[in-house]
């Protein structure tokens, strides 16, 4: 039977409540039980003047909003005011009733670019999720995993120029000078003379639009304008605990040191940090060295090196330290000769000897027949590394990665919408990757606590 539907003569005018319109296990339920955002008012408090100007919005709602926006993925200021009107949940959440309108977009866009601009209110509010994690026991601070991954610049990659720059001094470059003289002074060399001053520069590309994000080019990687996100988590529920953007043209390994000491130090895990999982991105001497200096345990995955077709690695020829020699798979020794600026030792053969090999084909193609190898001066460092990775625990640390950071990055682009910049600016972008993070936290939190309270 066919039935036509009538509409409802009281649909213009209805009692309703939305209390009971709110499923009960919503997710904005459980973080409107267990999270409590009123530390947003203490942040933001300076930023507000207590007897001039007409009533604000309240902060509160404002961040609320904003979370909104971050845990579903509504990239649209605009079209985040047009969900809150239509979304009873939304409502509900907020503290809006359905004959008010919830606050204007422009208001939203007004106080991050104006009010919030260049302050660490964002920095604050994520910091404060994290402590509240760390509360609930959900953060063990034993095991921190670091990876990055590229977010695409609001930048169009044709409309560029080509400048250039200074290319910046390595940051640890006097404790490696230090260690390069220790190094001759030890082996009975003379100290290197001074170096002369010389501005190494290079060509970058810069974007019109984007000015402050870098021109990516990685093998399996996208080419462009990019910015990278530099995120640690911890291993026990996969909570963020530190986010970092860099332009997309700097190495993963520069910013990796300072951010691991500024959260041990924030969050107090210098007492339980143990171990460190990376992936071959992060395998530098320098490193190496410092993470082997904290005692902390560190698994960093494997870089490919592969020598010319034919020859021999380097794995090939056996380091003996208490002689200072290599030797080849010959059994002939590669004797120390120097240690360079760039901290490496080197070891060459006799050309004599090796003239007469029966494998010189597969060991050298230099024409005076003499094989040279290096070794960093913190290459002991780089070998327990390679040992921690060959463990037990240190295959199963690495297995960890797949699980935790390289998750949370699929969750931050699928469901969060940090797949693209929305913003331009590094700061912008920061802004934007710690709003992803703590709404990934929130979500973490809100759920393991409602799941711990049943």
């Amino acid at each position: 039977m066919l039935y036509t539907h009538e509409p409802d003569p009281q649909l213009d005018y209805e009692l309703v409540c939305i209390e009971h319109m709110v499923p009960v296990d919503h997710l904005l339920r459980h973080i409107a039980q267990y999270i409590d955002f009123t530390f947003i008012r203490d942040k933001v408090r300076s930023f507000y003047s207590e007897t001039h100007g007409r009533p604000s919005i309240d902060p509160v709602m404002l961040f609320k909003m904003l979370f909104i926006g971050y845990l579903y993925g509504i990239r649209s200021e605009r079209q985040l005011e047009q969900e809150i009107n239509l979304n009873l949940a939304y409502r509900w959440f907020l503290g809006i009733g359905l004959s008010k309108k919830a606050p204007d977009h422009s208001t939203i866009s007004w106080n991050r670019q104006y009010r919030f601009k260049d302050t660490t209110v964002f920095q604050d509010i994520f910091d404060e999720i994290v402590r509240l994690a760390i509360s609930n026991r959900m953060v063990a601070g034993r095991v921190l995993i670091t990876d990055s991954t590229h977010l695409k610049a609001n930048a169009n990659k044709r409309k560029h120029t080509v400048q250039v720059v200074e290319q910046s001094p390595k940051g640890y470059l006097d404790e490696l000078n230090a260690a390069i003289e220790e190094d001759r002074k030890k082996l009975g060399k003379k100290p290197l003379k001074a170096r002369k001053e010389v501005e190494e520069t290079k060509e970058i590309k810069v974007s019109n639009t984007d000015p402050e994000s870098g021109y990516m080019v990685r093998d399996g990687k996208p080419e462009g304008f990019f910015y990278l996100d530099h995120r640690t988590v911890d291993h026990k529920y996969n909570i963020v605990t530190d986010v970092h953007i860099t332009a997309g043209n700097v190495h993963d390994s520069v910013p990796y040191i300072e951010r691991l000491k500024h959260q041990v130090e924030k969050f107090g895990f210098t007492s339980t940090l143990e171990a460190i999982a990376l992936d071959s991105g992060y395998l530098t001497s320098h490193i190496c060295k410092s993470l082997q200096g904290m005692k902390v345990f560190a698994v960093i995955g494997r870089r490919a090196f592969t020598p010319k077709k034919g020859l021999f690695k380097k794995h090939q020829f056996t380091f003996d330290a208490e002689q200072n020699v290599y030797r080849c798979p010959n059994k002939q020794e590669l004797t120390y000769t120097t240690t360079n600026r760039e901290g490496y030792r080197e070891y060459k053969s006799n050309p004599k000897i090796c003239a007469d090999c029966p494998l010189l084909s597969t060991c050298t193609h230099a024409k005076n027949k003499t094989k040279v190898i290096t070794r960093h001066v913190w290459e002991d460092s780089k070998e327990w590394v390679r040992l921690n990775r060959l463990s037990r625990s240190g295959r199963y640390l690495y297995r960890l990665r797949y699980q935790t950071i390289e998750r949370s990055f699929a969750d931050a682009k699928e469901l969060h919408g940090l797949r693209y910049c929305r913003f331009r600016g590094r700061w912008s972008v920061q802004e934007q990757a710690l709003m992803t993070a703590t709404a990934q936290n929130i979500k973490k939190i809100a759920l393991h606590l409602a799941k711990k309270a049943k």
